[in-house]
């Protein structure tokens, strides 16, 4: 059927073609959850919105609460319904905001990034003939990426088994097929003491704000042996009420990152003596209380990565050559954690701003109708990547092996983690 690089290009443009017809639904569709941030499982308005979006499209069976409240499932399946062969694809939508500068990390563009990607596919494969396997494009709204990790809790009630290769992208403010993501854990630390008063009887008190000092401390002291791309970094919550009260009760919340997930529990271990040395030196009981979902950092796909430079500087992408863009391990995402679980891709797009993600100038470009013209552009190059796959058999099977030896990489690092002193 696809023989020919001549033959894969026309269907790419006509991908390309059934995406521009659907811009103005998919627009619609950006500025109605742009224009309501609802925060994290408290999606309420924007999954409703893009559960009647794949409800309204011809073909799709959309379950409305896949899992979770906010989460949804839509999928369809294209080709011959007698053939055995079947690849699953997965686009993952994303549309929880942040708190008091809503749509700052432009999760309404990923939303439609994913449901156009999802439309052009579908749209080009019903009208090629002799697929050589059948398709089941499937598209995941996945609540609480910015706070709890929605895909995570998906990820243990089984939402992605069974998918062969996941795509989703991210704005940013530059074209990039992959940056470094590392793994987090975010703690709190909560330190129990007795009040007293400060000034007549301060003896008697035991003081839950000399613990949290110590504890903030013992961390800063710590950074001498920690690994140069390892982070900690966190606030006191609580520290008190009154200077004349011996705080009773205190409270930090600490991120721990590193750049696997191997070298996250090193850390973590580390950071937690930190923590309980403190209550030990004044006295203080404490609780810690890591978060119920851990960030894990993300494998890399060699052939997906180049797959999709290669379609989007054919869409007239420009990637960034910048070393210190490339090499600067900074953010976390749950998607980290569905790729060890499948094959996948989170690259990143410019928005036609240069605003920085996290704030407001960036709530704002993601929600000028300048960025739509670089998301649709990012959805085709998805959409052809996923083509690329489907009808080269070769190019799947190379990635599944890119896979596995990724994770038996991963896995062999967390075997022999770097020993704590």
């Amino acid at each position: 059927m696809c023989e020919g690089a001549e033959l894969l290009l026309q269907l790419k443009q006509r991908l390309c073609r059934s995406i521009d017809e659907a811009e103005a639904k998919l627009h619609s569709l950006s500025q109605d959850i742009w224009s309501c941030p609802e925060l994290a499982y408290q999606e309420n308005k924007a999954h409703l919105r893009l559960v009647e979006f794949f409800s309204q499209e011809e073909g799709w069976k959309v379950d409305p609460h896949y899992k979770l409240q906010t989460a949804f499932r839509a999928c369809c399946s294209v080709g011959d319904s007698e053939q055995k062969d079947v690849v699953s694809v997965g686009f993952l939508c994303e549309y929880d905001a942040l708190p008091a500068i809503g749509h700052a990390c432009g999760h309404n563009l990923i939303a439609e990034v994913g449901a156009a990607a999802a439309l052009g596919l579908k749209a080009v494969l019903e009208n090629t003939h002799k697929l050589p396997v059948r398709v089941q494009v499937v598209v995941l709204g996945t609540p609480a990426e910015e706070d709890g990790g929605g895909k995570i809790d998906m990820l243990r009630e089984g939402a992605f088994e069974g998918l062969d290769v996941v795509f989703m992208a991210h704005p940013s403010k530059e074209d990039a097929p992959y940056l470094p993501c590392v793994a987090v854990h975010d703690v709190t630390i909560k330190y129990h003491g007795k009040a007293s008063h400060a000034s007549a009887y301060p003896w008697e008190g035991i003081n839950a704000l000399d613990a949290a000092v110590l504890c903030y401390n013992n961390l800063s002291a710590l950074r001498q042996q920690m690994k140069p791309d390892w982070r900690v970094h966190g606030i006191i919550k609580h520290g008190g009420v009154k200077p004349n009260i011996i705080p009773a009760y205190t409270e930090l919340e600490y991120y721990l990152r590193t750049a696997s997930r191997a070298e996250l529990s090193v850390l973590k271990e580390k950071a937690e003596r930190c923590f309980r040395s403190a209550a030990v030196a004044t006295g203080c009981e404490v609780e810690v209380e890591f978060a119920r979902n851990q960030y894990d950092n993300m494998l890399r796909i060699a052939t997906l990565e180049e797959l999709y430079e290669m379609n989007g500087k054919a869409l007239g992408m420009d990637f960034t050559t910048d070393e210190d863009v490339l090499k600067n391990e900074s953010g976390s995402t749950d998607f980290g954690n569905v790729t060890f679980v499948a094959p996948g891709i989170h690259p990143y797009f410019y928005i036609g701003s240069n605003a920085l993600n996290h704030t407001e100038e960036y709530t704002v470009a993601a929600g000028d109708d300048r960025a739509q013209f670089f998301t649709l552009r990012t959805a085709k190059a998805l959409a052809m990547t996923a083509l690329d796959v489907l009808l080269r058999p070769e190019l799947l099977q190379k990635v599944k092996q890119e896979f596995t030896e990724a994770k038996l990489k991963e896995e062999q690092n967390a075997k022999q983690p770097a020993k704590p002193s």
